[in-house]
């Protein structure tokens, strides 16, 4: 085989995973991760072979860390340039915004239509995939910049109240985006005109969440 050949092989080969990757977030963003099969993912990619996902990728959790790593690559360039411009003395909503919006700004940019949030939701609430989220995100130095910085800046609380509110807030970061993600899809009525938009009222949300007084 020559040079040329192998290339354009190699080629056709990243072509078929784009829109192998593409179809399975789709599908699992609409129908859940265990809901739909590497048969029904391979036929509505277009392929012949009803083998070629795992082919490509192999199991099942291999193909959702492919996916998350799909958009968490842009992601982290995102967040990157927002930490390089904040200000000498980053308060607590400049944290807030380096957490939520790159992750919006990716999503206005990529659709309409998107799936990632609606995606990121299915496999946060399942307990044998969200490990593959928390070890992608762990492995990110600027959300665990921003994560260090946001604590940095909060007001003195205890330690078990700081745990539940860091439960409240990954919560209402991941659903919240879900649920405007999938009004967009679906052309109901959504809160807010836009991603950037949406990424406010969610900032102003959490900003009241971690500043709450602690009565009990």
């Amino acid at each position: 085989m020559t040079a040329a050949e192998k290339t354009a092989r190699a080629d056709r080969a990243g072509a078929t995973r784009d829109v192998i990757l593409a179809t399975a977030e789709r599908l699992f963003a609409e129908h859940g991760v265990f809901g739909v099969s590497n048969r029904q993912i391979s036929e509505a990619a277009g392929q012949g072979n009803n083998a070629a996902v795992g082919y490509h990728f192999g199991t099942k959790t291999d193909l959702v860390r492919a996916i998350v790593r799909r958009h968490t690559e842009q992601i982290e360039r995102l967040r990157a340039r927002m930490l390089a411009g904040l200000p000498a003395e980053p308060e607590l909503r400049d944290w807030l915004n380096c957490l939520i919006r790159p992750q919006t700004e990716h999503l206005a940019e990529t659709g309409p239509p998107t799936w990632f949030a609606r995606f990121g939701a299915q496999v946060m609430t399942d307990p044998g995939l969200r490990r593959i989220m928390v070890e992608e995100s762990l492995s990110s130095p600027s959300l665990q910049q921003s994560i260090d910085g946001l604590k940095l800046s909060l007001p003195a609380l205890p330690p078990e109240v700081r745990r539940e509110r860091s439960d409240m807030a990954r919560l209402l970061m991941v659903h919240l985006l879900a649920e405007y993600e999938r009004g967009v899809a679906e052309g109901t009525p959504v809160l807010r005109a836009t991603w950037d938009d949406t990424a406010t009222g969610l900032i102003d949300a959490l900003a009241g969440l971690w500043t709450a007084p602690v009565t009990g």
